[in-house]
C-alpha cells in the first residue's frame, strides 16, 4: 500500500491495535484537517495521552517517524478526493449488483460494529430518563433530521410533552427552549461533520441543569462534551450520503425498550388514535386496503355515503 494513504493504512492495521492506538485512530480519521497541523504532543494533549504513545502509533503503522506520518497525512489530504469522486473511485467500474452488495455489506458491518460498542447503561440509562422526563426535547440538523422525526413521531405515541426543535439559526433553537430545565431530558443527534447548532442546544440544556442524551459516532465526538449519556452508532460511509442505518436502528432499539417499560400508556395512546383514526376516517385517502385483491375504501363511510344519497 502507499505510505501517502494514511487512512487505508490505519484502516488496515486498527483491528490490531491497543485501544490507546485506536483513540489517535479515530482522532486522526476523523479531525484530520486539524491533526495535519499538530504536533505529536498536541495531539497526545488532545486525547489525553503521552506524546511517545502517538510516536509509537506512527512507527507501529510502517512510518519511520511522526514526521513522516505527518508529511504523509498532508499529502492525503492535499489530494483528498470530494464526496463524488470518492464514489467514482469505489464503485466506478462496478456493476448494479456489485454496488448494491458493497453498499448493503457495510451497513451490515455497521451494525455489527454498534452491537460490539454500544453501552448497556448507558442505553438503560437513556430510555430511563426519556420516560421519567417532563418534556423531551429532541434536535437533529442536516442529515441527522430524518432520524430526529422518526424518534419524535414514535414518542408521541408511547409519552407526551415531546418538542421536535426545528431550527435554521442557534437563536431560534434556545427561543424553543427557553423552557427546559433539570426536570427534562434533551437528546441530541449528530454525527460527522458535526451540527454546532446541536452542540449549542446541548450545551444550553448542561447548562439549564436538563438531562442530555447524545447519538453520536463516538466518544470523540463533540456531542459528548456535554451529555452524561451517550448511545454510539457507525455512520461513516465512502459516497455522497451518510449511512444512518446503525444509528436509525438504535432508535428502533431505544422505541421498542421504551414500549416494554411503559405497556399500559402506549395500549391506552394507541387504542384512543386508532378510535379517533376511525371516527374521522382519517386513513380513507391516504390507505388502501384489499379484500380478495381489489381495492376498496372504507365500508363503513361508503354505507353512509349510500344512505345520504338514498334520503
Amino acid at each position: 500500500m502507499n505510505n501517502s494513504d494514511v487512512i487505508g493504512i490505519i484502516d488496515e492495521h486498527f483491528p490490531k491495535m491497543s485501544k490507546g492506538h485506536k483513540a489517535i485512530a479515530n482522532y486522526v480519521k476523523e479531525h484530520y484537517d486539524e491533526a495535519v497541523f499538530m504536533t505529536a504532543a498536541k495531539i497526545g494533549e488532545a486525547l489525553g495521552i503521552s506524546e511517545s504513545t502517538v510516536v509509537r502509533f506512527a512507527s507501529n503503522l510502517g512510518y519511520k517517524g511522526f514526521p513522516e506520518f505527518q508529511d504523509c497525512l498532508a499529502e492525503w489530504v492535499k489530494n483528498k478526493l470530494n464526496n463524488v469522486q470518492k464514489v467514482g473511485a469505489k464503485y466506478g467500474h462496478s456493476t448494479q449488483s456489485e454496488i448494491i452488495n458493497s453498499v448493503l455489506t457495510g451497513d451490515i458491518e455497521k451494525i455489527t460494529d454498534t452491537m460490539n460498542e454500544i453501552d448497556p447503561e448507558a442505553f438503560e440509562t437513556a430510555t430511563s430518563w426519556i420516560l421519567s422526563a417532563r418534556t423531551v426535547y429532541i434536535i437533529g440538523i442536516r442529515s441527522c433530521e430524518p432520524l430526529a422525526d422518526f424518534l419524535s413521531f414514535y414518542l408521541n405515541m408511547i409519552r407526551g410533552n415531546v418538542v421536535l426543535l426545528r431550527t435554521t439559526s442557534v437563536s431560534e433553537t434556545f427561543e424553543q427552549m427557553i423552557r427546559v430545565s433539570d426536570k427534562d431530558c434533551v437528546i441530541g443527534i449528530s454525527f460527522p461533520r458535526y451540527s454546532m447548532r446541536t452542540l449549542k442546544a446541548l450545551e444550553f440544556a448542561r447548562d439549564r441543569n436538563a438531562r442530555v442524551i447524545t447519538i453520536t459516532d463516538n466518544s470523540y465526538s463533540p456531542m459528548c462534551m456535554y451529555s452524561s449519556c451517550n448511545l454510539f452508532a457507525r455512520s461513516d460511509m465512502v459516497s455522497i450520503v451518510d449511512s444512518l442505518v446503525a444509528p436509525l436502528s438504535v432508535i428502533n432499539a431505544l422505541v421498542v425498550a421504551l414500549c416494554l417499560k411503559a405497556p399500559d400508556a402506549v395500549k391506552e395512546n394507541l387504542e384512543t388514535l386508532e378510535e379517533t383514526w376511525s371516527n374521522y376516517q382519517v386513513y380513507l385517502n391516504d390507505e388502501i386496503n384489499f379484500i380478495d385483491d381489489e381495492p376498496m375504501l372504507d365500508y363503513s363511510l361508503t354505507k353512509d355515503l349510500d344512505l345520504i344519497k338514498k334520503n
